[in-house]
């Protein structure tokens, strides 16, 4: 049954959160997370800017002292970002901390994303981080990378109060956007899971108006009103960055097409 769940008759593999990370990522080259608002967002910025990227799966007393142990920047709640120096989970502040001052490592704590990639990289997959604005440059560094072998896509998802997975639209789309980079140009369609077929149906229904459809979806519209239209704009603006940010040794680090085989 396990074999079943992990779609292991495809090379091409999609599912949601911690769990389907888990039944999918067995015997993949790479395992892509997208976590679209904001972990992954938030993740290729920081990349754009040279900065390494611990994920880490709480915010609390042990993120402050895992950043003190690696003289890391340490990235507060959105709410908690006070001055244009101090850096969050919302994309905008790294760029604009960034503009502001060097930073080489960042703590960035999510319970998405973030911790899905650590648990990804503890069973020793190759991970990587995808957005909305790097999914080109993604399709092209995994293509390179997996050279035929499996890849597994994870849509990171939400969460509910109870902490149950809340399936989140955005993700969905993310997944879509970088599946269908990655099959473009595949002559061989049936070894792409009707899982991962439907994530790429998903995004194609909106891509014509993707910033439209990120603002209306659930996600988008609690950002706005919390006062982060910025975070959704940022997330919306496909194609804006050419890094991939690849997890090594615990950490994310820029990376580009071409060095996919370094």
């Amino acid at each position: 049954m396990r074999e079943v769940f992990g779609q292991s008759a495809y090379r091409v593999r999609f599912d949601w959160g911690p769990a389907g990370a888990e039944r999918i990522a067995d015997g993949a080259a790479c395992v892509v997370v997208v976590d679209v608002l904001s972990f992954t967002t938030a993740l290729t910025v920081a990349a754009e800017h040279g900065i390494s990227v611990l994920p880490y799966p709480w915010r609390d007393a042990s993120a402050v002292a895992e950043a003190a142990r690696h003289r890391a920047e340490l990235a507060v709640g959105r709410m908690e970002a006070r001055s244009a120096e101090t850096v969050s989970l919302s994309p905008p502040t790294i760029a604009r901390a960034a503009a502001h001052r060097r930073i080489e490592r960042l703590v960035l704590p999510s319970p998405n994303g973030s911790a899905i990639s650590a648990r990804m990289a503890a069973t020793g997959a190759t991970v990587v981080g995808v957005s909305l604005r790097n999914v080109a440059a993604a399709a092209a560094w995994v293509r390179q990378r997996a050279a035929g072998r499996p890849v597994a896509v994870v849509a990171a998802g939400e969460r509910w109060p109870d902490d149950s997975l809340r399936p989140a639209a955005e993700d969905l789309w993310g997944a879509g956007a970088f599946l269908s980079a990655f099959v473009a140009d595949r002559p061989e369609r049936d070894d792409v899971s009707f899982e991962a077929g439907a994530a790429i149906a998903a995004y194609r229904a909106v891509a014509a108006d993707l910033p439209a459809a990120l603002a209306a979806s659930v996600s988008g519209r609690e950002l706005a009103a919390r006062g982060f239209e910025a975070d959704v704009a940022t997330a919306a603006d496909a194609g804006a960055s050419t890094v991939v940010p690849v997890l090594s040794d615990g950490w994310f680090r820029p990376h580009t097409a071409d060095a996919a085989g370094a």
